[in-house]
């Protein structure tokens, strides 16, 4: 499965309703189980971003079409990042001239 790193921010919404986040968060782990994703991790941060979320998925479309739907809620504004594990990045090394 491909790995995202998903950097989130709250908006005004989000901010009103901070209260459920940990309740909205666990209800995001079972989602993604539901469309064959793993939810690995969610961790609220400091600093630049709100939330730091780790996802795996078995392919591009379920990835962006779970966050999709997970944005359309309102709460959360995100920039997304694909991760590779290290044997992802050695089969990468290897096509480097």
């Amino acid at each position: 499965m491909a790995t995202y790193v998903h950097l989130f921010n709250f908006t005004e919404q989000g901010l009103r309703n901070i209260k459920d986040t940990v309740k909205r968060a666990e209800a995001l782990k079972k989602a993604a189980s539901e469309v064959g994703a793993n939810l690995k991790e969610i961790i609220w941060t400091q600093g630049q971003y709100d939330i730091v979320a780790i996802f795996e998925a078995p392919d591009e479309a379920t990835a962006n079409s779970f966050f999709l739907n997970v944005l359309k809620a309102g709460n959360l504004r995100s920039q997304t990042l694909r991760g590779f594990t290290a044997a992802e990045m050695e089969k990468i090394l290897e096509k480097v001239a």
